[in-house]
């Protein structure tokens, strides 16, 4: 699936993705490969992205995610 994790002062990842793991204000999901059409809010956590090479793991302080038709797009408050 394509990724792209975005912040208000830059493009953090984009790319492809085999899963991202996010922080949701209720808990914590995952999302895959052709997973249903989703929006939620995101809490202060860890935002873990795995690839085909590894995993990276982003700390972010809340924001927003939209999956559809196989694009997951993070609209990030911060990211360290």
């Amino acid at each position: 699936m394509n990724l792209e994790i975005i912040t208000p002062d830059k493009k953090v990842f984009a790319g492809q993705a085999t899963a991202v793991t996010f922080p949701g204000t209720d808990g914590q999901f995952q999302v895959l490969n052709q997973h249903a059409p989703l929006v939620s809010t995101l809490g202060k956590g860890s935002l873990v992205v795995e690839t085909e090479s590894g995993k990276n793991t982003y700390q972010v302080d809340g924001g927003v995610v939209e999956v559809l038709n196989n694009n997951v797009l993070v609209l990030a408050e911060a990211i360290a």
